[in-house]
């Protein structure tokens, strides 16, 4: 059971965090992607002094077209006004994982700078590590004026629901200058002015190997860069702390191990990916033995967007969401005695062919954390990571909450035992073989830490 000690040494470090005072009415939760993809064009097509897209990717498909369309007529009706976009390096310069070879995203972005040479829109560039697979830009968020619209989406067709298929996330818009004023200067400042960043809408770009002492450097200047701010609110109000970091041991990594602690009757999380940190883990094995209620909602594999139905060839890339089923299957039968006593509550999400990227953490009816993080070893130690912290100890956001967790749950079945969940015996015979394979080499423990 967890001490009074162990207890006030979590709720001190949330207590002393630093906050911003926030409005209630200044909050909107968007309950699905449609609603994301016509809110965030809207917010554009009204924007007046400064726009900021922050993304992993940004794609040459309908939906990424529909965005960074309204991008460059937001900024032919206003040419004074700040637009600028951030995407990841590596990932912005090679197709889809599995797809043909074809033109990146950052010919597109040239393509279109060349095409609309009287409106300047630069596409930055931001190399986490040397490589996509040690480290990419994860960090989320969208300034439009004096708002966020945060979410763990990146922009293409599915994130949008462009078309048939959507790929679930979280989305608030939240109405506050100095949380976008944080935002907007850590990005211009960090991000931007970095030397190791450059321009993809330039055709004119170094190589990775170019400059890969600038991103080494450039990777161990982001571990010290957490956001400043001058904080404005107490813990008796409605606040929001902004949080960012790199590697494990930075101020968002502490802020997520202490929250979940904090937990006096149920935590709530989200993650499309189980794989947790065994830090996390531990976390929930101490709640569940001090008699709390967990409860984790995480996408069936065939929602994991790297899911490969068995009518298509398969790739090495679609043992992914087996990987991560074994995860489950492994950590739930340790815990089978919480399931079995309702302690417990593991939600499997599945919906036709759609996906699911849901990501977030719910302490009780009084914290909110809504992030990119997919509280996993990559995003704890590989990637650039960044969250929103939401203090509502007058409970002035239940309904949006209750509402957003009842819509996530919609397509979800609970797991009564872990045998309801597939074994490897169970599977493809290619991706048996494939696991046996990668197990016989001890290959799949450093999958795990990478992806």
């Amino acid at each position: 059971m967890l001490s009074k000690f162990k207890r006030n040494k979590h709720q001190q470090h949330l207590a002393q965090l630093p906050k911003l005072s926030q409005s209630a009415a200044d909050i909107r939760t968007l309950f699905s992607p449609a609603e994301f993809r016509q809110t965030l064009l809207e917010k554009i097509a009204g924007a007046t002094r400064r726009i900021c897209i922050v993304a992993l990717y940004l794609e040459n498909d309908d939906g990424g077209r529909a965005i960074l369309n309204a991008l460059y007529d937001a900024k032919r009706a206003r040419p004074e006004m700040d637009v600028s976009i951030c995407v990841d390096w590596h990932r912005a310069q090679r197709g889809r994982i599995g797809a043909a070879a074809a033109a990146t995203n950052a010919d597109w972005y040239c393509q279109l700078a060349t095409d609309n040479p009287q409106i300047a829109i630069p596409v930055y560039g931001i190399p986490v590590n040397t490589r996509e697979a040690l480290g990419v830009l994860h960090l989320k968020g969208f300034v439009i004026d004096d708002a966020v619209l945060y979410s763990g989406a990146s922009l293409n067709d599915v994130y949008l629901h462009q078309h048939d298929k959507y790929r679930y996330d979280r989305y608030q818009w939240i109405q506050n200058g100095a949380l976008a004023e944080t935002f907007f200067n850590w990005v211009k400042t960090n991000l931007q002015a970095a030397e190791a960043v450059n321009r993809l809408d330039k055709s004119e770009r170094p190589s990775s190997p170019e400059i890969k002492n600038e991103t080494r450097q450039f990777r161990q200047d982001l571990r010290g860069f957490d956001y400043q701010f001058t904080p404005n609110a107490g813990n008796e109000e409605l606040a929001v702390t902004p949080l960012v970091g790199l590697g494990k041991r930075s101020l968002l990594n502490k802020t997520i191990y202490h929250l979940m602690p904090c937990a006096e009757k149920k935590l709530t999380l989200c993650t499309p990916y189980f794989n947790m940190p065994a830090i996390l883990v531990r976390n929930i094995i101490g709640l569940l033995r001090a008699g709390k209620e967990v409860e984790i909602i995480v996408g069936d594999k065939t929602a994991n967007d790297f899911y490969i139905p068995e009518d298509q060839p398969f790739k090495i890339i679609g043992a992914l969401p087996y990987l991560y089923e074994i995860n489950l299957r492994r950590f739930l039968s340790r815990l089978q005695y919480y399931v079995s006593n309702g302690q417990l509550t593991v939600r499997l999400w599945k919906e036709g062919e759609n996906s699911y990227h849901l990501k977030g953490i719910w302490v009780d009816d009084e914290w909110m954390m809504v992030t990119g993080n997919n509280l996993n070893p990559r995003a704890w130690r590989l990637d650039l990571e960044n969250a929103i912290l939401i203090h509502d100890p007058l409970q002035e956001l239940t309904e949006q909450r209750d509402k957003e967790l009842a819509l996530i749950r919609t397509h979800t079945i609970v797991v009564n035992h872990f045998r309801e969940l597939e074994s490897i015996a169970d599977y493809p015979a290619k991706v048996r073989k494939l696991i046996r394979r990668l197990r016989r080499i001890r290959i799949d423990k450093l999958i795990s830490r990478i992806l």
